[in-house]
């Protein structure tokens, strides 16, 4: 499980991954801010678990699991078991990782824990077994742990959620032999799986947001729930952009183009503002392409500060920012540039199908 042999289920999706994340753009941080320059609180992972969307046997041990350490949350627990067996406990890789977590014999040996009954009962049997679902879940979460802290250890900077996933999938060796995420594609499509799938196990995705401060705030502004994704977004101004990099937590290193760069790209921008707004409450997708299907619909001429704008420029809706007012919206625009303010009258941008979301 800490070689990237062991993975078998997520390998299936690398290559969709990847083509995906073309939309993704990554910002270099710059001079550093605390969450209270903004008056808003400080927020760290999504942590509500939406229990529909797991299986109902395992629903008490994930949310268990989701509160081992604050880096760790059970939406994130969910999304790695999804990719790991497909929520299959029997599963038998290949490589020779086992049960729902995908543990390697020697990892488990190490890390195993003896939470829960062979037959689903809360109560331990005397024996760590990586086949029993309570066992291999709440192992998980103490490797998850062990490795959010070895992470963070290693001063590499960027997103420790993203840093921790790829240690996961590759071992904390790698991570820190890359000085952030491995320049493996089955580890980058692993992070990127994981960190877009966890908005499907949150009880409080994007929809929660409905009914925030500013919802009927009048249109000429973007009410406090506009105002608050408007003073997030540009407190990143002047970034540097990095493809594939950035999240909740706010700049990171991307990969492929953007590795060597801490940073944001247009669609982690986004995320970023809208969750710090909400104080966690709405966790977007991580792709532009899915961002811009959240949300309420606006039409153009009644957008208001706070409200996201996608772009359709090759194809797809591959470019995404956030509006201003006057006619200006803030977004992270390709590698080489920096985060920054345009006009939605440029040219360019005019000449573009758009889509307008709202959230709040």
């Amino acid at each position: 499980m800490t070689t990237t042999t062991a993975r078998w289920a997520g390998g299936v999706v690398v290559m969709g991954l990847l083509a995906l994340l073309v939309g993704l753009s990554v910002v270099a941080a710059a001079e550093e801010e605390t969450e209270a320059d903004l008056g808003a609180p400080v927020v760290g992972p999504v942590t509500a678990l939406d229990t529909a969307r797991v299986p109902q046997e395992y629903a008490v041990w994930i949310e268990r699991a989701g509160k081992e350490c604050p880096e760790v949350s059970a939406p994130l627990i969910a999304a790695q078991i999804a990719a790991e067996s497909g929520w299959n406990p029997n599963a038998k890789s290949p490589a020779g990782a086992h049960g729902l977590s995908q543990f390697m014999p020697g990892t488990w040996e190490t890390w195993g824990v003896d939470a829960a009954g062979k037959d689903g009962s809360p109560e331990p049997d005397g024996r760590a077994d990586p086949f029993t679902p309570g066992d291999a879940i709440m192992t998980q979460a103490r490797y998850d742990c062990w490795l959010a802290g070895k992470v963070k250890s290693l001063g590499t900077g960027g997103d420790p959620t993203r840093l921790m996933l790829a240690a996961y999938n590759a071992g904390p060796g790698a991570v820190q032999k890359s000085g952030g995420i491995p320049p493996y594609p089955e580890t980058q499509a692993y992070v990127a799986r994981i960190t877009a799938s966890m908005v499907q196990y949150t009880g409080e995705g994007p929809e929660a947001a409905e009914g925030m401060d500013g919802q009927d705030a009048p249109a000429e502004d973007g009410g406090e729930f506009g105002g608050r994704i408007v003073a997030y977004a540009k407190k990143w101004l002047g970034t540097p952009y990095s493809w594939g990099g950035g999240g909740t937590d706010g700049p990171g290193k991307g990969f492929a183009q953007g590795a060597g760069t801490v940073g944001f790209d247009c669609s982690s921008l986004v995320q970023y503002a809208v969750y710090r707004a909400s104080g966690g409450k709405t966790l977007l997708p991580r792709t532009s392409q899915i961002q811009v299907t959240k949300g309420r619909p606006v039409a153009r001429d009644a957008m208001r500060p706070g409200d996201v704008i996608g772009f359709n420029l090759n194809g797809s809706y591959d470019h995404i920012g956030i509006y201003l007012g006057n006619r200006q919206f803030i977004h992270a625009p390709k590698t080489g540039d920096v985060v920054k303010i345009s006009q939605l009258d440029e040219r360019y941008y005019a000449s573009k199908p758009q889509k307008v979301r709202r959230f709040g």
